[in-house]
């Protein structure tokens, strides 16, 4: 159903972006974040360039910038749009 419309390697971009727009507005250095995070400048690397990376780092990165709040919110409020769909069973 989604691989038509959405790939994965596009959202691995996305959040590669923001990791990187989110980064360079607090004025830090790829090996800055990275010993931040404790995390190799090579993983902030990769994530910037959206090529795999950990769930922890992702959040890591989230945390570290205020924006964990944001990321749970959204995924709490899809939920309860789920909840709310009617089964067909």
């Amino acid at each position: 159903m989604f691989d038509s419309v959405l790939k994965i390697s596009d959202v691995k971009l996305k959040i590669g972006e923001m990791t990187k727009v989110l980064r360079k507005k607090n004025k830090l250095s790829r090996q800055q974040l990275a010993d931040l995070l404790d995390v190799s400048r090579m993983t902030i690397q990769n994530l910037e360039a959206g090529k795999n990376c950990t769930l922890d780092t992702l959040l890591k990165v989230l945390q570290h910038f205020d924006e964990m709040e944001t990321f749970y919110l959204h995924f709490e409020e899809r939920r309860e749009q789920l909840k709310q769909k009617r089964s067909l069973y």
